[in-house]
């Protein structure tokens, strides 16, 4: 668990840029070279974002891009959405030294996208209209379950943006040469008010043309990598294994047990991070507002099946690239490296490429961080604007220009937070961060999604014993875990407030949540609308009426 949520971090999985620059010279990564590669990124995206604005005026365009981009542009935007630096630099270092269990990472996040295909994607996309929370409202008391979602859909959101933008301000220092905290700072400064003009001026259909460069780039760059690894081994995938063997006197690189050995405790946590990873993705915010982008249900199944393709692709390069660092550099200079195992992705980089891929994979980099987090405040300014603002605060009474500018004006806000929150996790290690959002997507949004749609006596309190139960008890064994306390890589190294033994709660919270909304819902004394259950069976399955209640 450690080893993918230190991957996870961004400062941490960021940080082997730099070791790659002083271990081989000061002219790898030539700042110029970089910021080239980068500013061609900012200039395209913004080409397209300004573009986009010329159409962004209702509450739909703003949301939902107008649910005007089809299935296969939709898909890559999901996988620009869901292919994070941790995936690149994170999983390629896990292979390198573990081998076969760190490939156990790629299954887990590929896996996860089933789920997300036969039980959310389609009846989330029939059912709702902007957010997670009008599925889950639709047949419960709006005010008390929507101001829930909403609550759980910024904690996600929030935790992700802190270590983005802190992971965002380190790389564009790196590709600039500061080094100072002040220099730093104001990076992070710039890269955020970069990011709230991308969704505050483009809405959906920007943040979703960043996201679909990003991932062509992405994918377009672990290919070439990938290829450029096999061509070396005669394109014979055998070679490239056993080479990684030979090379780090290591057999055990080919089976699995070389991390997760015979230790309980291993083995337990192992198993709470699969189930926190596979469940919830399928939960994630700011995955399921992509689902509502689309015109039809059926774009929204040809969506996931277009991501699953994409994502599964960039995981098997993964494969290879793993395997790849491992046959062609030291373990030990990996481990060295100040990232550690995330050391491997642009060590790997640097020895195929020199400066110049050195240079795209920082930029790459980049552009994943930027999307996701133009994915995220999207997420967080809709929550709010639409859930929050307009339902409870207005009681729908609301035009549609309203909510946009309500929306705008939250994005502003979101970013200033996501700003100060990057520059104070500066030199952080803010794996935390990342684990916390997985487990309050798992523990709090996904059994109240499944009870909403296929539990007809699911009620408004089991919504709300199982929203807010699964993120507090999220929190609190988080708050109480040793990625906060007590191990080297913890937040607080130097203190051991650590009760709980392992390092994700998914194990007992997701369980947890689930129980809670079962005995809620069966405690419960009121009883919800059967009228508006049957509706809601109806819609998410047939998808009639859907259309009409996307019209706002």
């Amino acid at each position: 668990m450690n080893s993918l949520f230190n991957a996870s971090s961004i400062d941490a999985g960021l940080a082997p840029l730099a070791t790659a620059a002083a271990e081989a010279g000061s002219d790898v990564g030539s700042p110029l070279a970089n910021i080239a590669i980068f500013l061609v990124f900012v200039g395209v995206t913004l080409f397209f974002v300004i573009r986009a604005s010329k159409n962004t005026s209702t509450a739909a365009d703003y949301y939902a891009g107008g649910r005007s981009f089809s299935g296969t542009q939709n898909g890559t935007a999901i996988a620009g959405d869901y292919l994070s630096a941790a995936s690149f630099l994170g999983i390629v270092g896990a292979i390198a030294i573990y081998g076969y269990d760190g490939f156990l990472y790629s299954i887990g996040f590929l896996v996860a996208w089933l789920i997300a295909l036969l039980l959310v994607a389609e009846l989330m996309r029939n059912t709702g209209k902007f957010t997670m929370a009008d599925v889950l409202s639709f047949r419960l008391r709006q005010q008390p379950v929507r101001i829930a979602a909403a609550i759980s859909t910024l904690a996600v959101c929030l935790f992700y943006l802190l270590a983005q933008m802190a992971g965002a301000g380190a790389l564009v220092a790196l590709l600039l040469g500061i080094d100072s905290g002040i220099g730093q700072s104001l990076i992070i400064a710039v890269v955020g008010s970069l990011m709230i003009f991308y969704v505050f001026i483009g809405g959906m259909k920007g943040t979703t043309w960043v996201q679909i460069i990003k991932a062509t780039l992405l994918i377009a760059g672990s290919a070439v990598m990938t290829i450029w690894v096999l061509a070396l081994y005669g394109f014979n995938f055998s070679e490239l294994l056993g080479a990684a063997v030979d090379n780090t006197g290591e057999e055990a690189l080919l089976e699995p047990g070389l991390q997760y050995g015979a230790d309980l405790f291993t083995k337990l946590d192992f198993m709470s991070l699969g189930i926190a990873l596979v469940l919830g993705t399928a939960a994630l915010p700011h995955v399921l507002i992509r689902f509502y982008t689309v015109p039809t249900a059926k774009d929204a199944r040809k969506s996931v099946v277009v991501a699953i393709a994409l994502i599964g692709a960039f995981y098997l390069f993964t494969l290879v690239l793993g395997y790849g660092a491992a046959a062609l550099l030291d373990t030990e200079t990996i481990l060295a490296a100040p990232g550690g195992q995330n050391s491997a992705a642009p060590l790997l980089a640097y020895e195929l490429g020199g400066t110049f891929l050195l240079g795209f994979i920082a930029a790459v980099a980049f552009a994943t961080i930027l999307a996701v987090v133009a994915g995220l405040t999207i997420t967080a300014s809709a929550s709010f604007a639409h859930d929050v603002y307009a339902q409870v605060i207005k009681k729908g009474k609301i035009d549609s220009a309203g909510e946009v500018k309500a929306a705008k004006m939250t994005v502003i806000v979101v970013g200033i937070l996501a700003i100060l929150g990057g520059i104070g996790a500066q030199g952080q290690n803010v794996a935390f961060l990342v684990a916390l959002a997985f487990a309050v997507a798992a523990s709090a949004n996904l059994p109240t999604i499944l009870y909403s749609l296929f539990w007809k006596r699911f009620t408004t309190r089991g919504a709300l014993w199982s929203m807010y139960g699964g993120l507090g008890s999220a929190l609190l064994l988080i708050a109480f875990s040793p990625v906060v306390w007590g191990r080297d890589t913890s937040f607080f190294p130097e203190i051991d407030l650590a009760l709980y033994p392992l390092t994700n709660p998914g194990l007992v919270s997701i369980p947890l949540a689930f129980l809670l909304g079962w005995i809620g819902s069966l405690t419960s004394k009121v009883s919800e609308d059967p009228a508006k259950q049957a509706e809601m069976e109806i819609r998410s399955l047939t998808g009639v009426g859907a259309e009409k209640a996307a019209e706002h």
